[in-house]
C-alpha cells in the first residue's frame, strides 16, 4: 500500500451559517498540515469568523472561499475540489462531527482505493454521541431506497466524511448535477458508474447538534435524486 502523506492532501469543509459551532473545528484544523479550504455562503458570520482565523494564521495553507448567494453542500464541495491543488482530495462537515484524525485516518486509505468513505454503520464504528432515534431511522430509511434505486452497496453515503483521488474527481466532477445533500450519493453513483474502486471504513463520529438539515431539504434531496436516477 502507497504511503498518504498529509501534505499532499486537500481538505474541504462546506460552511453554511456555521458561525456557533466552527470554533472548535478551526482549533482542530491547525493540525492538518495540507491544503485546507473552507466554503462559507451563509448570511452569518460565518465568513468573518474563518477570515480573522486565517488572518492569525497567515503561516498555514487555508483558504475561505466566500460567495454571497447559496451554494448549497454539494455547490460549495464541487467549488473547493476545483480549487484544490494536491493529489488527494476530501470533504468534511463544519460541525466537528468527524475529528482531523479521522480525515487523516480515511485519506490513509487512499494508498490502495481511489474513494474512501467513512462509515457511523460498519463494524468497528464509534459513535459517542449518537443522534436523534427519528434521525437514525431516517437515516437507515434513507439508505434502503438509495440501495433500491442507484444499487450502491455501502452502509452509510451521507456520513460527511469522505476522500479521493485526484484522477477521480477531475474525470467525475463535471458529470454531477446535484448541488444540494444528494451531491455524495450522485458522486458515487458516478465513480462506480466509472469503474473507481470506493470502500467503505468505520469511523468515529459523534453528533454534534443544531445540523441545517430539515425536512424540506430531505425532500429536495430524494426529489433531486429521483430526478437524475431516471430523467
Amino acid at each position: 500500500m502507497a504511503e498518504v502523506l498529509e501534505k499532499d492532501c486537500s481538505l474541504i469543509i462546506p460552511a453554511y451559517n456555521e458561525e456557533e459551532r466552527i470554533g472548535n473545528l478551526l482549533d482542530d484544523i491547525l493540525r492538518f498540515d495540507g491544503e485546507i479550504i473552507i466554503i462559507s455562503d451563509g448570511a452569518d458570520a460565518t465568513t468573518s469568523i474563518v477570515s480573522r482565523f486565517t488572518g492569525e494564521n497567515s503561516d498555514r495553507n487555508i483558504t475561505c472561499i466566500s460567495s454571497p448567494v447559496r451554494l448549497g453542500k454539494g455547490g460549495g464541495i464541487a467549488r473547493g475540489m476545483k480549487q484544490a491543488t494536491r493529489p488527494y482530495i476530501g470533504f468534511m462537515d463544519a460541525d466537528g462531527s468527524t475529528s482531523i484524525e479521522e480525515m487523516n485516518h480515511i485519506f490513509s486509505h487512499l494508498g490502495d482505493a481511489d474513494g474512501v468513505i467513512g462509515s457511523r454503520w460498519m463494524p468497528g464504528s464509534m459513535i459517542p454521541i449518537r443522534q436523534g432515534m427519528m434521525r437514525r431511522v431516517q437515516s437507515r430509511i434513507f439508505n434502503i431506497l438509495i440501495r433500491i434505486l442507484f444499487g450502491l452497496p455501502y452502509a452509510d453515503t451521507q456520513c460527511g466524511a469522505k476522500a479521493f483521488r485526484r484522477e477521480l474527481i477531475e474525470s467525475i466532477l463535471d458529470t454531477v448535477q446535484s448541488t444540494g445533500f444528494e451531491f455524495d450519493v450522485e458522486l458515487l453513483w458516478r465513480t462506480r458508474n466509472a469503474g473507481f474502486k470506493v470502500i467503505e471504513v468505520p469511523i468515529r463520529w459523534s453528533d454534534r447538534g443544531g445540523s441545517s438539515v430539515r425536512m424540506t431539504d430531505s425532500i429536495a434531496m430524494i426529489t433531486g435524486l429521483l430526478r437524475i436516477r431516471f430523467l
